[in-house]
């Protein structure tokens, strides 16, 4: 039986702190297809957001193993992009994520937090365990995990949560994939975000089915302004897809 005083000290899955802030820092822009973070404002809370970090640092392996996969995946992309906003404050200022660690040292490779147990970096988060084959097999978590910079989706002015996981993955990707400036048909082809040439492999592994990049992208073509999606399905192999150069400048607050 689990007494008062473990419930008292139960993990917070609608991760209130994280949302809060979120809520006060993080501003819509462009009619809802990208965000814009105030670090500034952020700063001025530093105790919140370590108080939330520190949160997320006591929860054990152990303890996360028994959550179901929903909040675990919540609870990995908040993690990823707390630390990320971390980071940024951590080197402020800063015109953008690249600019931190210098040449031999990788922003994303940097052990500057604990996490289920040990220390850890960005990459492991993203690339070992939410990436990891065949443990959440979820292409939409590149919607959501936020590298605090322009040509990255979003970072959602909302912490996600088990419960609103799959509405708040669908409502990232086609906001991403609303934003003529980082994907869109032009010129008889899909102009796309860079992120579909990095993490392909993701989008063409199976998920719902699906196997290739442009069976991922046909659901949404007309919001790319492309072809229907009968017609992408039909034609796979003759769907011609370029990729877009990455703007890294930071998504803050000018």
């Amino acid at each position: 039986m689990t007494t008062q005083a473990e419930n008292s000290n139960a993990f917070d899955h609608e991760h209130t702190l994280w949302h809060q802030l979120l809520q006060k820092h993080v501003y819509w822009i462009d009619n809802g297809v990208a965000s814009q973070v105030d670090y500034q404002s952020f700063r001025r809370e530093h105790a919140i957001l370590d108080a939330y970090l520190d949160n997320l640092s006591r929860v054990s392996k152990d303890e996360f193993a028994q959550w179901p996969q929903e909040q675990q995946l919540a609870f990995l992309i908040n993690a990823y992009n707390a630390f990320t906003v971390r980071l940024i404050l951590n080197h402020w200022p800063v015109d953008s994520i690249r600019d931190i660690g210098g040449w031999f040292n990788n922003p994303w490779k940097m052990d500057f937090f604990t996490f289920l147990g040990q220390p850890r970096h960005l990459d492991w988060i993203e690339h070992e365990v939410i990436r990891e084959p065949g443990r959440f097999n979820e292409p939409r978590i590149h919607f959501a995990v936020n590298c605090a910079a322009i040509g990255c989706p979003a970072l959602r002015n909302e912490a996600y949560v088990g419960e609103r996981l799959t509405y708040q993955l669908e409502d990232q990707t086609r906001r991403f994939l609303s934003d003529a400036n980082r994907n869109r048909y032009r010129n008889g082809r899909f102009e796309l975000s860079s992120i579909f040439k990095w993490y392909r492999e993701d989008f063409q592994r199976g998920w719902q089915g699906i196997d290739s990049l442009a069976e991922f992208i046909a659901p949404y073509a007309n919001t790319l302004g492309g072809p229907s999606l009968s017609r992408i399905k039909k034609n796979q192999h003759l769907i011609e897809i370029n990729f877009l150069n990455y703007d890294w400048a930071l998504n803050g607050k000018h």
